[in-house]
């Protein structure tokens, strides 16, 4: 029996990844909606193929993408789940949905935990499990918060969390690593820049003694406020104190890696500080806007 979930696909150039993430849930869920950013490569023809729904809309930056199909997809579920093209839901994750979805408990919304896995290897320690994000909502109570990336969804409900994690892997290799991350700290410090006060967007509330992105929101912001010398402590922390020895060379090269990536956020939100005071009177931007041409296979 099929759940009455519909899945959400958002693509681009996903050729080597959709088919997976498809064949996870087509034979399951309601329906499978490929929101698809004008791909250049075969991600339709194989969506197409295997019996999905497309839709396209040009990018501009992924909350706002994602909202749009929650606004103009024609949905016939009364569940939503966002699912990216390098992620799959395993056999246990479907029974766990589906017996959840009957027993009426008492949820609109689930988070889900992501197993990350990196040069073919799950990196499970380094603070990186549970990757928790809320994936499943009920329609209509749930909406991406005013973000460029990294984005959250606000829940109008009660959460809960599942047992079962949710596999991502990412075929695309280390190249599309560095490219993809190369993007995400140019929107990162785009973020970073319009902290404070003045931010009147509507956003995931930053809050410590809760499981999931608010607690990660939180040490993220309080420390690009306040904290110096956060690449070497990125790592420490994550390598050192959360176990990421614990993943052998894997762990020591991922761990290496996302310091790196801090530091790179760090350069250019002091390379955007100095461009606003150079010009005159210039403001930080509240657009939520993406840097251009951005790749839209970025989860």
């Amino acid at each position: 029996m099929r759940v009455p979930i519909s899945f959400i696909v958002p693509t681009r150039n996903e050729e080597r990844n959709v088919g997976d993430a498809i064949r996870s849930v087509i034979d399951w869920a309601a329906e499978v909606f490929i929101l698809d950013s004008y791909s250049e490569d075969a991600t339709v023809e194989i969506a197409q193929a295997m019996g999905a729904q497309v839709a396209r809309r040009r990018f501009d930056n992924f909350s706002a993408q994602k909202n749009w199909a929650l606004d103009n997809l024609q949905l016939r579920s009364e569940w939503v789940f966002f699912l990216d093209a390098d992620e799959r839901l395993t056999a246990a994750l479907r029974r766990e949905i589906a017996e959840l979805l009957q027993s009426c408990s008492g949820c609109d919304g689930f988070y889900v935990a992501r197993k990350n896995h990196f040069m073919g290897q799950w990196i499970r320690h380094a603070g990186m499990f549970p990757d928790w994000q809320l994936r499943l909502f009920k329609r209509g109570l749930g909406r991406y918060e005013d973000r460029v990336v990294h984005e959250h969804v606000l829940l109008k409900g009660r959460a809960g969390y599942l047992r079962n994690p949710l596999e991502h892997h990412d075929t695309k290799g280390l190249t599309r690593w560095f490219e993809r991350h190369n993007v995400y700290t140019s929107m990162e410090a785009q973020e970073i820049i319009k902290l404070g006060p003045s931010d009147q967007r509507i956003r995931l509330r930053p809050r410590l003694l809760v499981r999931g992105p608010e607690r990660t929101r939180l040490i993220k912001e309080i420390a690009y406020r306040y904290l110096p010398c956060r690449s070497p402590l990125v790592f420490l922390w994550m390598y050192l104190i959360r176990g990421g020895f614990l993943d052998g060379r894997i762990g020591f090269r991922y761990c290496v890696l996302k310091a790196f990536v801090d530091y790179q956020t760090s350069l250019k939100v002091l390379e955007l500080k100095a461009a606003y005071q150079m010009s005159s009177n210039q403001e930080p931007s509240s657009s939520t806007a993406a840097p251009e041409n951005v790749p839209e296979d970025l989860h």
